[in-house]
């Protein structure tokens, strides 16, 4: 078959053919009278091999060891085309970000481009000052995905506060983008969503903070809890009472309870809530002493009862603080 014919079943064009040739990995078997190039079934059978194997990426050097070495074994090179191939995607994965974000900003010369792109490079800066400063500078000028992703990533407490800062004045998008961290594997990354979602404008945000309530993670558990707290959430009452308990955050727990009590109402079954806590025989006491001390911040006779009890309670240390917050309730 001739180098035309061949190249036309192939789809190898007859310039690549000669270029095969002139590397050696393909010598075509005979020569016509002419001295026009003659390849046999076989030569076209290599011809395939050699497309096969440049499909997957290898050189036409690795393509000549793997058809003509005995010894060439492929696993080493097929791993190492894995890890290329995985840096390749990921190198145009992160490109293919960059240009979405610069798309939604919408830029609307070179120089809004130009902008955006210093920005989103410096929110990736290894100075903790840079990001600060960008994010601060971030506001509409940024996509809120990216000031998420950030916001998600960052460690640096300064940094992490100036992106919640613009975050908070971004725009409706950002409750839910900030949701899709609460299912990151990462606690850490849940918590940060949640510090995030909790300086957000009520609405979504609040909903997004009930489900984290459910977080198999104490300290997000926490976090949402205070937020909640602020925003009058009944649900968060157990985990702040649980706070109070393990004397994480107890101070700031027992104040959200405050908040949340209200009216009379609230503020006799929250007390009631608290009641029972210390009821519980096995508590230790340093919890309820942070408990009867959480009962001195809510209004209401059910709290000023179970404070009057308290004060003849068998730990000298948990009767001494009712009878003082009693004391201080009566002069209030």
């Amino acid at each position: 078959m001739l180098i035309g014919e061949v190249s036309k079943r192939s789809g190898v064009s007859a310039r690549m053919l000669r270029h095969y040739e002139s590397l050696g990995l393909v010598r075509p078997s005979g020569r016509t009278g002419s001295g026009y190039r003659e390849y046999s079934a076989q030569d076209i059978r290599r011809i395939f091999h050699i497309e096969s194997l440049r499909s997957l990426g290898l050189s036409l050097r690795e393509i000549g060891r793997a058809l003509d070495d005995p010894g060439f074994t492929p696993s080493a090179l097929v791993d190492d085309l894995i890890r290329q191939t995985r840096e390749r995607i990921a190198a145009e994965t992160e490109l293919l970000t960059r240009l979405r974000r610069i798309d939604a900003a919408d830029p609307t010369g070179w120089e809004d481009v130009l902008q955006v792109v210093a920005l989103l490079q410096a929110l990736g800066s290894q100075s903790a000052d840079a990001r600060q400063r960008a994010a601060l500078s971030s506001v509409d000028r940024v996509p809120v995905e990216a000031l998420v992703e950030a916001a998600l990533g960052e460690t640096e407490p300064n940094v992490a506060g100036a992106l919640r800062w613009a975050l908070a004045r971004s725009g409706d998008d950002a409750p839910a983008l900030l949701a899709n961290g609460l299912g990151s594997p990462v606690a850490a990354v849940r918590g940060r969503a949640v510090q995030a979602l909790a300086e957000m404008p009520h609405g979504a945000a609040t909903a997004h903070l009930r489900d984290a309530l459910t977080d198999p993670d104490v300290g997000v558990r926490g976090h949402a809890a205070l937020a909640l707290g602020t925003r009058g959430v009944a649900e968060a009452v157990p985990t702040l009472i649980d706070m109070i308990v393990a004397g994480r955050n107890d101070t700031d727990a027992a104040d959200a309870l405050s908040e949340l009590a209200g009216g009379t109402a609230k503020a006799d079954q929250i007390a009631g809530r608290l009641v029972d806590r210390l009821a519980d025989g096995t508590m230790e006491a340093p919890a309820r002493r942070r408990l009867t001390q959480a009962l001195a911040g809510l209004p209401g006779e059910t709290a000023s009862h179970a404070l009057v009890k308290l004060s003849d309670d068998e730990d000298r240390a948990v009767a001494l603080t009712a009878a003082y917050l009693l004391q201080l309730r009566d002069t209030g």
